[in-house]
């Protein structure tokens, strides 16, 4: 590419009409998807995905937990690559854009780097990061996890969905080899474009959310055991109900949230009973506690609230139970160098930009403690996600490609 020759552009019709296609495979009725991890419809997507990149010129690759990358080689190949891309699965009733935007504007960038006949120094790649949604096999972020060496690769394979199927079993019906070592491809740096899944950039009028970190994250399984009577005949005052117990640490948990700022975040996304039935008291009920915050010390005393809450009311109660810790994501802080890319790019194409922290976790969580990791935002419909309205404008998705092609070539020449 000449030095005076104006900087290429994405092919924004193309990279709609591809999201538009892969939304096709597991849409639903409501106009979402239903492609979650190591489905036969999550694997109908990547073969999409894999007839694209082929066509453009690019070798395919798997790895051992089912990470694909796609790769466009380097005028000096074996330099470390310039790592994008996200994940093509999503949530029983997820949207289209949610990270499958952020593969597609990857491959955007490579099909406009064929047409426009640039030739990086560094090669270049597009992950498919393999089950981030952690809907099916109980552990978000799962493949980059493995792939950064922060989750083991046999307790990854061991993770079973609710019919008992293994991440190994699924692998391996899809003819995924599995037991080998995962080899991490030196990385030059990783950039991750996403829809933001929040209301931000919405409503303070901006295309772009320049993204300097992820806030502190955690889970946590509450099991609350009592005893099983018949709903008429059994007084209120002779029950052993755990719903009792949980209608009491609902209101303690929203006031420890409240008591920590705007920025806490506190969401109970699964209640069960057992054994279920509308005429019986139940004798065990399960619950999950998301806890979000950006700063570390507002996040630990959440935590602690939080504990603190559960266990003081199972002793009140005389119930038995537990609050269990099943899963954390620490924040990150994105590495500065590519974070300053992505603020040149956003500031050399003219676009309305702001910095934030995500308030979701990302497959760039687990890039970002072994490689400089950045990622790109832009706005989404009322700030919707993880719902089968999820939507996003054309003319946004297309800016956020252009931040990403444009910082991936100051990266990569």
């Amino acid at each position: 590419m000449s030095q005076t020759a104006p900087a290429p552009r994405i092919n924004g019709e193309r990279l709609w009409s591809r999201l538009m296609q892969m939304g096709r495979v597991g849409a639903t009725p409501q106009g979402g998807c239903n492609r979650q991890a190591l489905t036969e419809l999550d694997f109908e997507g990547r073969r999409l995905l894999c007839q694209w990149a082929t066509t453009a010129g690019c070798s395919v690759r798997v790895d051992a937990i089912g990470n694909l990358f796609v790769r466009r080689a380097g005028s000096h190949d074996s330099l470390p690559v310039v790592l994008t891309g996200s994940h093509l699965d999503t949530q029983p009733t997820g949207g289209r854009f949610d990270g499958v935007y952020g593969v597609l504007a990857g491959l955007e960038v490579i099909e406009t780097l064929n047409e426009h006949a640039v030739t990086t120094s560094h090669p270049i790649e597009v992950a498919v990061w393999c089950n981030e949604e952690g809907c099916r096999f109980p552990v978000s972020m799962m493949g980059s996890a493995v792939w950064a060496g922060r989750l083991p690769l046999e307790a990854a394979y061991a993770l079973r969905d609710r019919d008992g199927t293994s991440v190994q079993d699924a692998l391996a019906r899809a003819q995924v080899a599995t037991g080998v070592p995962i080899t991490r491809q030196a990385v030059k740096a990783a950039l991750e474009a996403h829809i933001e899944q929040g209301p931000l950039l919405e409503r303070r009028s901006k295309i772009i959310g320049i993204v300097t970190g992820v806030q502190h994250m955690c889970r946590h399984e509450v099991t609350i055991t009592g005893q099983e009577a018949h709903a008429g005949p059994t007084p209120m005052e002779l029950r052993r109900d755990p719903i009792r117990a949980l209608a009491e640490i609902l209101p303690h948990l929203y006031a420890a949230a409240a008591a920590h700022g705007p920025d806490a975040r506190l969401t109970i996304g699964i209640v069960e009973t057992h054994p279920g039935s509308p005429n019986t008291v139940p004798g065990r009920l399960r619950f999950t506690i998301d806890l979000r915050h950006p700063d570390r010390a507002q996040y630990d005393a959440l935590r602690i609230a939080a504990d603190d809450i559960v266990t003081r009311t199972l002793s009140s109660t005389g119930l038995g139970g537990e609050i269990r810790h099943a899963w954390e994501s620490p924040g990150v802080a994105f590495d500065p160098a590519c974070v300053d890319a992505v603020r040149t790019a956003a500031a050399s194409l003219g676009y309305a930009a702001m910095e934030m922290v995500s308030g979701a976790g990302h497959d760039s969580c687990n890039t970002a403690p072994v490689v400089p990791t950045a990622m790109i935002f832009v706005p989404c419909a009322g700030g919707l996600s993880h719902n089968e309205a999820e939507d996003a404008a054309p003319a946004d998705l297309e800016a956020g490609a252009n931040v990403l092609l444009r910082t991936m070539l100051s990266l990569a020449m």
